[in-house]
């Protein structure tokens, strides 16, 4: 229903956020999301049927004017259409959309349960706490999974800038995130030898699953930006960094992460075996080194190329 969710967003562009207004906003939405599944069953696509969802309520202007309480920024009095903002800063605050407090509740308790169960195993390869193998296993598997709900509902949720992603796809983001972790995880608690070797194999394995995971969904991933943000762009400039900016660039870039820390991990154990654990950490070391300085090219450089972009719709 992305497009229900663009639509919406459309109508309900300026608007100063508040109790009354979001559940205006939430109604009509489940009121459109009813009626296009209705439509999709009688056979029109999701687009169409979306869209011809929103045409059948009319124009919503006086409505939404109404819960607001007043006629929105950049709109004069009686609907009519919008006439533009004046800065971008303008065109944020007037569509700003604020986190609601379960997520942020919920985004708190993942990530201490993350730290906490870290910290356990921790203790447990130290030798203050006595911890089976399997059971460390299971506790790095339940902290990755900790931080792979926090990107996933982070990207489902509708934000100021974007779309929400639809709940497929964010949990296709937490099960790559969950892979790549739980490989990563694996390979350092492996190296202070809470694992035996062959456990590098499985490190490897998730950790490449996980990259192609991200490269996949990275690749196919369309436009979320809002209405608002692409008009800004057209009329303020280009907004965002150049990942925003230029889709491809981001593809290349999941690419290349992919590759660097592949060649990592394989680097990594070849040395563990060849000549020594201690100096294996090494490989890590000249991934991660490597990854920094292709990070601050895909976003600084080629600045000619970023200023003859043209915002994707």
């Amino acid at each position: 229903m992305t497009t229900v969710h663009r639509l919406l967003d459309a109508a309900f562009a300026g608007v100063e956020p508040s109790p009354e207004v979001q559940d205006l906003k939430e109604e009509i939405r489940a009121n459109l999301e009813a009626r296009a599944a209705e439509l999709q069953a009688g056979g029109a696509t999701p687009d169409h049927a979306a869209r011809r969802a929103f045409d059948e309520l009319g124009d919503l202007s006086a409505l939404v004017d109404d819960a607001a309480g007043s006629p929105r920024p950049g709109r004069a009095a009686g609907g009519t259409a919008p006439v533009g903002y004046v800065s971008t800063a303008e065109a944020v605050l007037a569509n700003k959309v604020r986190p609601r407090p379960r997520f942020v509740l919920g985004v708190v308790i993942a990530a201490l349960l993350f730290v906490a169960l870290v910290v356990v195993a921790g203790l447990g390869a130290a030798g203050v706490l006595t911890l089976p193998p399997i059971a460390t296993a299971g506790i790095l598997l339940t902290a990755s999974s900790a931080v792979g709900f926090v990107v996933g509902s982070s990207l489902s949720r509708e934000t100021t800038t974007n779309h929400p992603v639809p709940s497929r796809r964010a949990g296709g983001y937490y099960l790559a995130t969950g892979l790549a972790l739980f490989g990563v995880l694996l390979a350092i608690f492996t190296a202070f030898g809470t694992f035996e070797p062959w456990v590098y194999a499985v490190a490897g394995a998730l950790g490449i699953a996980g990259g192609l995971a991200f490269v996949g969904l990275g690749v196919t991933q369309t436009n979320r930006k809002k209405a608002w943000f692409r008009e800004v762009a057209r009329e303020h400039g280009a907004v965002g960094d150049r990942f925003d900016r230029d889709p491809d660039a981001a593809a290349r870039f999941g690419i290349f992460t992919t590759v660097i820390w592949t060649t990592s991990f394989v680097v990594f154990a070849v040395l563990g075996f060849a000549v020594g654990w201690a100096w294996s950490w090494l490989a890590l070391v000249g991934g991660w080194i490597v990854f920094m300085l292709l990070l601050a090219k895909m976003l600084f450089g080629e600045r000619k190329d970023d200023d003859t972009d043209s915002p994707r719709h």
